[in-house]
């Protein structure tokens, strides 16, 4: 039956392949669909091909030396054995009856091949164990047929080499002087005339020609020698010969394997300023280039709900991407990774069929070992603490007006929940660059992200170009969900960094746009609050702003955000209520200093620090008390004026507090 394709099956009736399955005596279902039936009746195509082909003729691959057990001695007329003993009649060998008895071994032989249907027995003309150089090939075959009628019990007495060599060999025996040149000239023919022995006689054949030839040695010494019963003609090793011919039949791979020999140029005109060296080397052969663990990658590792994750890249602001780095779940167990940890380690480039780099091991997690990070504790279990150690924002000389107010009115610790209320056009986002670089170049080890949610792109790329700090933007012209994703991924990679002992700073600009992108994508409760804001909408806001805290023992969290009023929308003013108490620092913008080109447009009278004492020592605190005496019945443009001017005569704050007296 001829085999079919599956595009010949799928051009036939449904009625056709049921009829041909079952000729084939496929085993399908009546209920069984027509894309059933051709991947049926394919199963049975190819099972029934493959048990018709025939398995591939076992070829020889070498030849097993065999072992011997026993030590021979040997000498130019007798060669003692322990094999086996054979009693030969005493006196002289008679020679002239040798051809009778041979030409008689010989026809019966033939008699005896011919009944069994097996090729004739060619043998090598002057073969290499030995023999007089002046008798033919014929004549020697002939004389080791006689040898063979001879000796009936070398047939009998050992049966194992018919049955377990067949394969010929040649045996190597012991010739006499006068006969190696004999030997050496009729060595160069007798692999080209031995085709084929028979299994069943061939150890016979090499037993029986040995014995000859032996005889034949004997008797070229002297009439005295004579065969006692113990000796025998035996073969000193049983090693087969290896013709000089065979390595022709050997490839030059094979006999140049071992050996390392210099490329010779096929030119012989060899320029002579080369000093009649060969400008051609031989360059060894390295092998395939291994790729594995020479790319290293890193990113934010963010875990799918699937199990396994990938590792975000900054350049994509956390989103999928090209280059995203595949984390497996073994992986993530295994080293104990959370959301938000940057990994670091080797990665594989992708396989066939693989779409993501993979990552191969796990070298740094949040710039510690593996084996440091692995007893941390949860961000949740962490203790807080009231920020206690405070963020010098000025270095002594040369400091803008804004940090020198900010350091002075409202100090930001280490762990503090900052909130900048400000209206729209007060210089919030300049103030919040002049801070951010403070703390950078003060706090070297501190890590600054500033997270810029539904902002202009211009501002976004100005950030990113000004601020010494790590940029995270979702501009306004994005969906909500990527503003609710990007900060939902930086606030967590803040977290990680946290558990590891790290000082981190985020600068959110503004939490009430977050507030209002969670609105958008929360699920309706049906319980709305005045302005359109649902009752849940902000508890993963104030989650986000809550998380900010100085922790016992090393590491602190610090927010500084940035709330918007007055816009004119109810929402906003709503959510500003909800975080005003939250906060422990709380800086003003005033609108009305901004109008009058009065920067940086503090409210410092209604601009504060909780708990200040723990952040500034004795003397300074003083000095702020009688200062905050002295401007609280003034209006915030009457005592930014006042202060301002008083400042500018100062290098810096220190020097503003010793003038305060005079």
């Amino acid at each position: 039956m001829p085999l079919y394709t599956k595009e010949q099956l799928n051009s036939k009736e449904e009625v056709e392949l049921r009829e041909l399955a079952r000729e084939l005596h496929a085993e399908v279902s009546s209920s069984a669909d027509k894309e059933t039936l051709i991947y049926a009746i394919l199963d049975v195509q190819a099972e029934q091909s493959a048990a018709e082909q025939k398995a591939a003729p076992k070829r020889r691959t070498r030849i097993v030396k065999k072992d011997v057990d026993h030590v021979y001695s040997a000498s130019k007329t007798k060669t003692e054995s322990f094999e086996k003993k054979k009693t030969v009649a005493e006196g002289e060998p008679k020679r002239r009856r040798r051809s009778v008895k041979a030409e008689a071994a010989i026809e019966e032989q033939m008699i005896a091949v011919g009944q069994r249907e097996l090729p004739l027995l060619s043998l090598p003309v002057g073969g290499t164990e030995g023999g007089e150089a002046a008798e033919s090939g014929p004549i020697t075959a002939q004389m080791s047929e006689a040898a063979l009628m001879e000796n009936p019990v070398a047939q009998t007495e050992n049966p194992v080499a018919q049955t377990e060599n067949p394969v010929a060999v040649t045996e190597m025996t012991e010739v006499p002087a006068e006969t190696e040149s004999s030997i050496d000239a009729q060595a160069e023919e007798p692999a080209k005339q031995e085709e084929y022995v028979a299994p069943e006689t061939e150890a016979v054949t090499n037993d029986a020609s040995i014995t000859a030839e032996a005889k034949d040695n004997v008797g070229t010494q002297s009439a005295e020698a004579s065969l006692s019963p113990e000796v025998d003609f035996i073969p000193i090793e049983d090693i087969p010969v290896i013709q000089s011919d065979n390595y022709d039949s050997l490839t030059s791979d094979l006999v140049n394997k071992f050996e390392h020999r210099p490329t010779v140029p096929v030119s012989s005109d060899i320029p002579s300023w080369t000093g009649g060296q060969s400008l051609t080397q031989s360059v060894p052969y390295a092998g395939a280039f291994n790729f594995d663990n020479i790319l290293t990658g890193n990113g934010v590792l963010e875990i799918m709900p699937d199990g396994f994750g990938f590792l975000r890249s900054s350049d994509y602001n956390y989103l999928s991407s090209p280059d995203d780095i595949y984390v497996s779940q073994n992986q993530i167990k295994m080293f104990g990774l959370k959301s938000g940890d940057i990994v670091e380690g080797p990665v594989r480039v992708p396989k066939e069929g693989e779409k993501f780099f993979p990552l191969v091991d796990v070298t740094k997690i949040n710039g510690l070992t593996p084996a440091e990070i692995r007893d941390r504790v949860p961000f949740e279990h962490l203790t807080p603490l009231f920020p206690n150690e405070k963020f010098n924002l000025c270095t002594g000389h040369g400091d803008s007006m804004s940090v020198r107010i900010v350091d002075l009115f409202t100090p930001i610790g280490k762990g503090q929940r900052a909130l900048i209320v400000a209206q729209p056009k007060t210089g919030k986002t300049i103030l919040m660059k002049e801070i951010a670089n403070a703390i950078a170049k003060n706090h070297p080890d501190t890590y600054l992200m500033m997270l810029l949610i539904d902002e202009r792109p211009e501002e976004v790329t100005d950030m990113a170009r000004t601020v010494n700090a790590e940029v995270i933007a979702s501009t306004f012209d994005e969906p909500a969900a990527r503003h609710v994703k990007i900060a939902g991924i930086v606030l967590e990679k803040a977290k990680r960094m946290v558990e590891c002992g790290h000082d981190v700073v985020i600068f959110l600009d503004s939490i009430t746009r977050l507030a209002r992108a969670y609105n958008t994508v929360s699920p309706a409760s049906g319980k709305v609050l005045s302005g359109g804001v649902d009752a849940n909408a902000l508890q993963k806001p104030k989650r986000f702003f809550g998380a900010a805290r100085n922790i016992e023992g090393g590491g602190s969290l610090t927010i500084i955000a940035t709330a918007l009023i007055d816009t004119g929308s109810k929402m906003d003013e709503v959510i500003f209520e909800e975080f005003k108490g939250t906060g422990n620092m709380e800086l003003q913008l005033d609108r009305t200093l901004s109008n009058k080109r009065i920067f940086p447009a503090v409210n410092i009278v209604a601009s504060s620090t909780r708990r200040d004492d723990l952040l500034q020592d004795s003397q300074t605190l003083n000095r702020m008390w009688i200062l905050r005496k002295y401007i609280a019945d003034m209006t915030s443009l009457e005592a930014m004026t006042d202060l301002k001017r008083r400042m500018e005569g100062t290098r810096n704050n220190d020097e503003f507090l010793l003038s305060m007296n005079s």
